[in-house]
């Protein structure tokens, strides 16, 4: 007695067949006029290598340099806003002692 297990899984839905000649958008339908994607419409392959030693050592520094760069962002960000708070502090005090006076 055979399983589901032993047979393919079907399809959920049929394929559409477009026939020939109505496979690209025609200009009046909702794509831009100017609008051109790959002309010759032939099919592209990327190849995807496993990455080496190099690589990788090149990728982690990519990635420190990034992050070291939005640290200081970061940090003269938080450095800027010192004297700002300061000075509210100030501004504060001195409101303060002219309303006990």
């Amino acid at each position: 007695m055979p399983s589901n297990k032993d047979q393919p899984e079907r399809p959920r839905r049929e394929p559409e067949i477009i026939p020939p000649g109505n496979d690209w958008p025609s200009r009046d339908s909702r794509w831009p006029p100017n609008y051109r994607f790959n002309e010759r419409r032939s099919t592209h392959r990327i190849y995807v290598g496993r990455i080496g030693p190099l690589g990788f050592a090149l990728l982690l520094l990519m990635i420190v340099l990034f992050g070291g760069v939005f640290l200081l962002a970061l940090i003269g960000a938080a450095l800027i806003w010192f004297p700002v708070l300061l000075l509210f502090a100030v501004i504060a005090a001195i409101a303060g002692l002219i309303r006990r006076l």
